[in-house]
């Protein structure tokens, strides 16, 4: 099984919004039907060859894109300004759409997390008018219901199984795999007291719109009742319904981790339904789970290509860093330079 949306960014789009309503509806982005004002970072002495969309402007995310291209000449769109976005001496000027062309005549290449968000939708607009290459750079664990990959595009996967899964039903895009910035640095940072033992944590989706939000808090609650574990919520969980289900817990004995502690520091054992914290603690050595009672098929199957064992048996093993090692950075540097030294399509 690959995306239930292969192609059809429209169709994505409209299954989001169809997804906690209300949020959604404040949320949802699409192209702009007139030209909006963006702030286009640029080298001062220098013609870029690379055009980056920043979508995310800070934490990891952020570094993730920029990083690896940081002795590179390259052009950073965003939507607004975000001072010390690259290193160097650097120039910034707001830009429509339609700016682009003119000043970027050397640009070979985009690099984005997809055209699915604001920036990245006008990157990659521009690519396909103008026969650039386009990369896209995955994320986080890819599920059915990922965003489609635009049109041409050439995607950095953290696995074989990944780039297959992602490009499946696509006769225009193509793949190749990096690693995973996200799982190498969590190699590098084995927890030193993991225990089997300890008391577990379940790692919180409640924000997570492709399982319902009802069987995401049974299973959470569940978990915790059952086993004795604390819940960890996702930073996303800040709405109004989150806060009133963490009350509800607490009034019900169960413990949240309110500390906001980064995953990494944490070393007893983890669970959760499909979170990216399973993989990034098991590269760790932490014993990771998952849990969710009655999964749905795309489910298993999801952690059947992650290798997630559920709670109950063996841990997760750690993943397999792949022939990149600890260095996926080097390697997606090595793709930019390889397709930005190509011309068209």
């Amino acid at each position: 099984m690959g995306l239930i949306h292969p192609r059809d960014l429209t169709a994505w789009q409209d299954w989001q919004d169809s997804r906690h309503r209300m949020r959604r509806a404040a949320e949802r982005v699409r192209r702009p039907s007139a030209p909006s004002p963006f702030v286009l970072d640029l080298p001062r002495d220098a013609s870029p060859r690379v055009l980056v969309a920043l979508d995310v402007t800070d934490g990891p995310k952020r570094q993730w894109l920029l990083d690896p291209l940081a002795d590179l000449p390259v052009a950073v769109l965003t939507q607004r300004p975000v001072p010390g976005v690259i290193a160097g001496e650097r120039v910034a000027r707001h830009v429509s759409e339609a700016d682009l062309p003119g000043l970027l005549p050397d640009v070979r290449a985009v690099l984005s997390y997809g055209h699915y968000l604001a920036a990245g939708s006008i990157v990659h607009a521009f690519a396909e008018r103008s026969g650039r290459a386009q990369l896209v750079l995955q994320h986080g664990l890819l599920t059915p219901y990922q965003p489609p990959l635009p049109p041409h595009a050439h995607a950095l996967a953290w696995s074989a199984a990944d780039a297959d899964f992602w490009t499946d039903g696509r006769d225009d895009a193509t793949a190749q795999v990096v690693g995973s910035q996200l799982l190498a640095a969590a190699a590098l940072e084995p927890a030193d007291t993991a225990s089997r033992e300890a008391p577990p944590t379940y790692l919180g989706q409640l924000h997570g719109a492709e399982l319902p939000r009802r069987g995401l808090a049974q299973a959470a609650y569940s978990f915790c009742r059952d086993t004795g574990a604390t819940y960890r919520p996702h930073p996303s969980e800040t709405d109004r319904l989150s806060r009133s289900q963490h009350r509800v817990w607490e009034r019900r004995g169960i413990r949240l981790d309110r500390s906001g502690a980064p995953l990494r520091q944490h070393d007893g054992p983890v669970a959760a339904a499909f979170s990216t914290g399973v993989l990034e603690a098991a590269a760790r050595g932490v014993p990771a789970f998952v849990h969710y009672p009655h999964p749905p098929r795309w489910l298993e199957q999801f952690w059947a290509r992650y290798d997630m064992r559920p709670w109950g048996g063996e841990p997760t093993p750690a993943p397999s860093m792949g022939a990149h090692g600890t260095d996926p950075a080097a390697a997606i540097r090595a793709a930019v330079i390889d397709v930005s030294g190509r011309t068209g399509r």
